[in-house]
């Protein structure tokens, strides 16, 4: 999981582009509590009723997590020696080049590589194995990789390779320059209509593809959406996801606060529908500059819980129509889980202009395209991770029965034929 908030994240924020963005009004005062506390008593009553606000934009974050939050100190004086690799596969750490940080998260860095052999630039990411053990995380960074491995779709990254060490697990991914919506939503401003609904369409059309192949998201935010050089959105971050079975629930208390579900927040159990609240979410925040419900973390919840989904006034009466379908409190209730699934968001009117063929062809090319000068450009991403020293974090050898190693076969390498590769 990638943590896109740091100290400069939003410090001098770039002029608005009129063709992209709507004019901001002044932030409205949410009394931003950071105490990040769990407790917050008793489930409040709930409540599916919106009202009327006016737009704003919001710079601070939560991060992604499992139960507690798991951040922890990468910074430390001396490596240890010996991270050889465990497996002889066909690609390893030697074969790739570290350029620049790109991204930091719980158990590790994202770096930018070149690989020697081709010259490509890739997205590496690296985990250290003692974190991901003392969090009791093995599961799940075994469950991104296989995942990654059966996914083959336009509007998500892809897994290139990935092998491991002795301390260390590596992904290798697509890397792509345009940097994280995130990061264009806070630098320019409010995405009009037009421009939300392509990127909407094409992370409906994503996570539609991660459901029908059995997999539910559940940490969507515009820190795991990624835009490439023609502006596209790619849907990365594997961490949490999970494959399901039609008809289970997972009792996962996981995901980022600001963009969990109604279900999760309560521990009555989720399943894909979750991730359609999060896409609601997603929406709003593009549409508006900031998720409906702020605070710490325990506030955040019950506002989830109990409030009122505050919609503007200034969006079309399809976008009210939209946001209150994918933003009901009770699952059943939601948008795309009914038995069509997806079918009904594809087909609902604010979608109307969407050819969904060509789309998913690439063909419908959003107005907006991020300012990118190359396969190597950084220019997207923000300063306090490119800045970072390539140097990585050292290691200790992780605590568990060295017969017993969670991540066997962990190394992969992908068929040449892509999505990808055909598209562009």
């Amino acid at each position: 999981m990638v943590c896109s908030e740091c100290p400069v994240a939003c410090k001098n924020v770039k002029p608005l582009q009129k063709h992209m963005c709507l004019t901001i009004t002044p932030p409205l005062k949410d009394n931003v509590d950071l105490d990040f506390s769990d407790v917050f008593g008793p489930l409040p009553q709930e409540s599916s009723d919106v009202v009327f606000d006016e737009p704003a934009v919001v710079h601070t974050r939560s991060h992604s997590l499992v139960g507690p939050s798991s951040i922890v100190d990468l910074d430390s004086e001396k490596a240890p020696e010996g991270d050889v690799a465990e497996v002889s596969g066909e690609v390893g750490i030697e074969d790739f080049e570290v350029l620049k940080v790109v991204g930091q998260g719980a158990f590790g860095k994202v770096f930018q590589v070149r690989k020697k052999d081709t010259s490509e630039i890739f997205a590496m990411k690296v985990m250290r194995k003692d974190k991901i053990m003392e969090k009791n995380h093995a599961e799940y960074m075994k469950a991104e990789r296989d995942i990654l491995t059966k996914i083959d779709h336009p509007f998500i990254v892809q897994l290139k390779y990935s092998f491991q060490t002795k301390y260390r697990l590596y992904l290798v991914l697509d890397f792509i320059n345009g940097g994280h919506l995130f990061f264009q939503l806070y630098h320019q401003g409010l995405f009009r209509e037009d421009l939300a609904r392509v990127y909407a369409a094409e992370i409906v059309s994503a996570v539609s593809h991660l459901h029908e192949n059995g997999i539910m998201h559940r940490d969507l935010k515009p820190e795991n959406i990624l835009m490439d050089t023609d502006g596209h959105v790619m849907l990365t971050d594997f961490g949490l996801a999970k494959e399901f079975e039609e008809n289970t629930r997972s009792n996962s208390m996981c995901g980022t606060t600001e963009y969990m579900a109604p279900e999760i927040v309560r521990g009555k159990g989720h399943d894909k529908a979750a991730d359609w609240w999060s896409v609601g979410i997603l929406l709003y925040e593009m549409l508006t500059g900031k998720p409906p419900f702020m605070g710490s973390r325990g506030k955040i919840q019950q506002k989830i819980v109990k409030d009122k989904i505050k919609l503007p006034q200034f969006l079309s009466t399809e976008a009210h129509a939209l946001l209150k379908g994918l933003l009901q409190k009770e699952p059943e209730r939601r948008l795309g889980s009914g038995p069509r699934g997806a079918g009904e968001i594809k087909e609902h009117k604010w979608f109307k202009g969407i050819n969904w063929k060509k789309l998913e062809a690439r063909e419908v090319k959003p107005s907006f395209k991020p300012e990118v000068s190359g396969r190597q450009c950084i220019a997207n991403f923000d300063k306090c991770w490119t800045d970072m020293s390539v140097l990585d974090s050292p290691a200790n050898s992780p605590r568990s029965d060295p017969k017993a190693n969670p991540f066997t076969n962990f190394a992969y390498v992908r068929p040449p034929r892509s999505i990808l590769s055909q598209a562009t």
